[in-house]
């Protein structure tokens, strides 16, 4: 039987009068894509938060491979296995592609010390450059694997890989911030709206991304606003509107629920015979 990975009991997250995720369960097993749908304003984001230690529930609980994580902070997060892409995308605009990489790579060694992890692993990347032969062969090593896995993205990073993140495309950051996040070994990656700003073409690069990642055995959550995409890659898809969750299943069943039609597009048809692309 596939073990649950991360299990999410009765979250609650209030700001002042403002209920933004009321008592919602989750968990998924290794190895599943589950998404996260729902309206603006739904709580997804606080979700995200919630469980990747950005933000500590009011009340319920996070756990993560049977251990009780909850309002542990990011960097342990970080050793434990739990990596995190956001909704706006996160580079280092004046670091270089292979550098913005390498600190995904250097804070996963630098997470069980004391500190940020992205401030030790800047200053590891520097120290990589000065130190002694035993540093610099550790960070050689580093930067092998951080090109296997830049390599991964095929002509959009690889000839961009001494380019400062800054001079690429908004999808090519996306890109880069996903492959940091994949230099952690991550046991579960949770995506925000990976393919925000995107046009067709690089959503359907994204979507085929994600299916490899997924073939590879990781567990992946994903919050995605085009309903398409969440059709063809969940395993299971759960929604959430003002706050609470109002259903849970298959992509089909959730397609053709009439809480969830309800929620998105009052009465009109979900997953028709036109591509639905609906903002989260």
């Amino acid at each position: 039987m596939t073990q649950t990975l991360l299990d999410v009991r009765g979250v609650t997250r209030r700001f002042g009068g403002l209920t933004a995720v009321n008592g919602v369960d989750l968990s998924i097993s290794e190895g599943e894509l589950i998404s996260v749908i729902g309206p603006n304003g739904a709580g997804k984001s606080t979700l995200f938060n919630l469980i990747t230690g950005l933000d500590t529930p009011d009340a319920g609980s996070v756990r993560f491979d049977s251990r009780d994580i909850t309002g542990v902070r990011p960097e342990k997060l970080a050793a434990l296995g739990l990596a995190r892409t956001f909704q706006h995308g996160r580079v280092f605009g004046n670091l270089s592609v292979l550098d913005n990489v390498l600190i995904g790579a250097h804070a996963r060694l630098h997470v069980t010390r004391t500190g940020w992890p992205v401030v030790g692993a800047i200053a590891e990347v520097a120290r990589a450059l000065v130190g002694p032969a035993a540093v610099r062969r550790e960070d050689a090593a580093l930067r092998d694997e951080v090109r296997e896995i830049i390599a991964g993205f095929g002509e959009r990073l690889t000839p961009r890989i001494d380019h400062p993140a800054h001079s690429l495309s908004y999808a090519n950051r996306r890109r880069v911030e996903i492959a940091r996040a994949l230099a952690l070994h991550p046991r579960i990656l949770l995506l925000d709206e990976p393919t925000a700003g995107m046009n067709e073409s690089e959503t359907a690069e994204m979507l085929v991304l994600i299916q490899q990642l997924k073939a590879r055995g990781l567990t992946i959550l994903l919050i995605e606003h085009k309903l398409d995409m969440v059709m063809r890659l969940s395993d299971r898809v759960i929604v959430l509107d003002n706050g609470g969750k109002i259903a849970e299943g298959l992509p089909r069943e959730v397609r053709n629920d009439p809480r969830v039609i309800e929620a998105y597009l009052g009465h009109r048809n979900v997953g028709g015979a036109a591509t639905v692309r609906v903002a989260a």
